[in-house]
């Protein structure tokens, strides 16, 4: 199974909104759709898609934070996998992939996540990736981080 980030294209825009979660996992993802757009109008939202084997399966975004004495944050802020394509262990493989890219920009001061406190499978899932829950945001979701 070979895993791919990319960018957004004309090519794969429809294929990137087109994907779909399960019904219940609903309320914890962004639409697809909502998500690009927003990152036309953030210079630093850095959306891309996830491949499988050569197809459309997932899509991801995460934005920089400059600092003029340290060196940059990240937050990972979009992870979906649709919903024919989870329990393959896809998602997990995209954010290995991320974090890989992330760390060849060079030196981080932290890369974060947040997720909703009762999604345990969320909670489980970032920790194996090495992430540790720092508090929670005014929003009252979980904060994670890994330190550069």
């Amino acid at each position: 199974m070979e895993i791919a980030l990319k960018d957004v294209t004309r090519e794969n825009f429809d294929a990137i909104i087109a994907l779909e979660v399960a019904a219940s996992q609903r309320r914890y993802v962004a639409d697809n759709l909502y998500s690009i757009a927003e990152s036309k109008f953030h210079p630093t939202y850095r959306p891309r898609a996830i491949y499988c084997d050569g197809d459309v399966v997932g899509f991801l975004m995460y934005e920089s934070f400059d600092h003029d004495d340290r060196p940059p944050a990240y937050n990972i802020f979009r992870l979906m996998i649709d919903r024919h394509h989870q329990g393959r262990g896809i998602g997990h493989k995209a954010m290995q992939g991320v974090l890989d890219e992330i760390r060849a920009k060079g030196p981080f001061e932290r890369i974060t996540i947040c997720y909703v406190p009762t999604n345990r499978v969320a909670r489980d899932f970032y920790a194996s990736l090495g992430f540790t829950e720092t508090g929670l945001s005014e929003a009252g979701e979980v904060i994670a981080e890994i330190r550069g």
